[in-house]
């Protein structure tokens, strides 16, 4: 009996070690949440977060959006989760548009955002898309970030306008 004991402690400690490691990227992220800030001279500074990316927060259709800033894309991408929440239908857009991404090509619906605001900011009517397959994120590509000037250096990114 004192064995079995033994074996079933250990094995509870194995399946927690496991746990942990296993859910260690959640949790590094649930503490990442590092702000942008906009200095006196307008400019949107934003910080490299723990994961080397940048990440930047809009507020569209009065609801805020958390991007991934990807220079690599050429569009804003919501998620459509994201779509949803700035209320669009996902089920009822017309996905006949297509990407090709590092995980294949995924169908995308293009879509119109009433307001798209950062800081003092603000712009209407902006072309986007909502993708059709599973994101963790939204995207923030070349589209928005073309308005501004982008300066990086080694901890953060500058956007001018």
């Amino acid at each position: 009996g004192k064995v079995f004991r033994q074996v079933g402690v250990w094995f509870l400690i194995f399946v927690s070690v496991v746990a942990l490691v296993a859910s260690w990227q959640d949790i590094r992220q649930s503490g990442q949440s590092i702000s942008s800030q906009i200095s006196e001279g307008g400019s949107i500074i934003i910080p490299k977060e723990v994961d080397g990316h940048y990440h930047l927060t809009l507020t569209i259709n009065d609801r805020d959006i958390n991007f991934l800033i990807d220079t690599g894309a050429s569009d804003i991408v919501l998620t459509r989760q994201d779509a949803a929440r700035v209320g669009l239908d996902p089920d009822q857009l017309d996905y006949w548009g297509t990407a090709n991404t590092a995980n294949g090509t995924v169908r995308l619906a293009t879509v119109r955002l009433g307001t798209v605001r950062l800081g003092d900011l603000v712009d209407k009517n902006v072309r986007a898309s909502v993708n059709d397959a599973v994101m963790k994120k939204s995207l923030l590509g070349m589209r928005y970030l073309s308005k501004f000037v982008i300066e990086i250096t080694k901890n953060q990114m500058i956007l001018k306008r």
